[in-house]
């Protein structure tokens, strides 16, 4: 069965990096576009960024443009987020997902992952 599992989160300063990993397996990784969405209390899903399946077409939400970065690795079965020059409002909850979009999120989710967590906080 498809499998997403999350790692990588945790409590970082304002400014600080963190590189979320997520390694994906009971499917064939190389052919599908990958996703991050993170999920802040209180608040609805937000989209992230997308990859696609060779990993040289990526896209952004303007909210982490320039500070983020989406990679993968299909050798590893592996999905990256690296996140640079944190905020207190990328506090979330955050999901790598399969899916069939390399932007957006609703409707275009067939699984996901449990979630990792990254807290923004001096």
């Amino acid at each position: 069965q498809v499998q997403l599992v999350e790692s990588g989160g945790g409590l970082v300063q304002p400014g600080g990096s963190l590189r979320l990993s997520c390694a994906a397996s009971g499917f064939t990784f190389s052919t599908y576009y990958m996703t991050w969405v993170r999920q802040a209390p209180g608040k609805g899903p937000e989209w992230v960024s997308g990859i696609n399946t060779g990993g040289g077409t990526t896209k952004y939400a303007d909210s982490v443009k320039g500070r983020f970065t989406i990679s993968r690795d299909n050798a590893k079965n592996t999905l990256y987020l690296q996140m640079n020059s944190l905020k207190p409002e990328d506090t979330a909850l955050y999901y790598c997902a399969r899916t069939f979009s390399l932007t957006g999120w609703s409707g275009k989710i067939d699984h996901w992952g449990q979630g990792t967590q990254v807290t923004v906080s001096s």
